[in-house]
């Protein structure tokens, strides 16, 4: 199945238009069954060989309640110094932020562009990405992959595994309740996804950093990159 990328209408919604709210709500469920959150943080906690978490970033973060739901599954001894929520909408709810707090972590959201926000930001130590590289084409995407390779130290992202199977599920979430936009997202978003190394031709350095890249459970392509020390 050849890759291809279509816009979703997630995105084309304003963020309090009734059925993004909805959609919102219809992916934290979605994440719940493909279990994006606790494989988020078994590779954490394994990438980061029991040293503390002091700063990670997301990209794409939405909501922020996919790094929230991290946040409350990793031990405590990972506790975040700053955890940065990048979106280019402004929905991350002062709930949330709240909700981090309460849990050790200091969390800001930032609205920018991701690509105008990796060229001016500092290093960072950790940056992930949910559900958020299948929206660009190979060659924005590498140029994305670039960026992060000069901020991050590690960089981990589950994005929607590209095969029969994940397809033909992704057209069955109206058996679950997902509103009309999140049925649309789910097939465009397999079809946009990665199999095999894909993710991995696109890092610019390989020479420098450990990649990996595998099928993580029934839907999802799971990707690594850690510098070497």
């Amino acid at each position: 199945m050849k890759r291809s990328v279509q816009p979703e209408l997630l995105d084309t919604l304003p963020p309090g238009d009734q059925r993004a709210v909805r959609s919102r709500r219809d992916l934290r469920r979605v994440n719940g069954w493909m279990r994006h959150h606790a494989i988020m943080a078994e590779t954490l906690q394994q990438a980061l060989s029991g040293h503390a978490l002091k700063s990670i970033t997301e990209l794409g973060a939405g909501d922020g309640k996919f790094l929230l739901r991290v946040a409350q599954t990793v031990p405590p001894k990972f506790l975040a110094a700053k955890a940065t929520l990048l979106d280019r909408q402004k929905v991350v709810s002062a709930g949330t932020l709240a909700a981090f707090a309460a849990h050790g972590w200091l969390a800001q959201a930032v609205t920018a562009d991701v690509f105008d926000w990796l060229q001016t930001a500092g290093d960072g130590e950790v940056v992930i990405a949910n559900l958020f590289l299948h929206h660009f084409e190979d060659v924005r995407l590498a140029e994305l992959l670039r960026l992060v390779s000069l901020r991050a130290k590690l960089f981990i992202a589950l994005e929607p595994h590209r095969a029969p199977w994940p397809l033909f599920c992704s057209r069955l979430l109206w058996a679950i309740g997902c509103n009309a936009v999140t049925r649309h997202d789910a097939v465009v978003s397999v079809r946009a996804g990665f199999s095999g190394n894909e993710l991995s031709a696109l890092w610019p350095d390989k020479n420098h950093w450990r990649l990996t890249e595998q099928r993580a459970g029934a839907f999802s392509q799971l990707f690594i990159a850690q510098k070497k020390s």
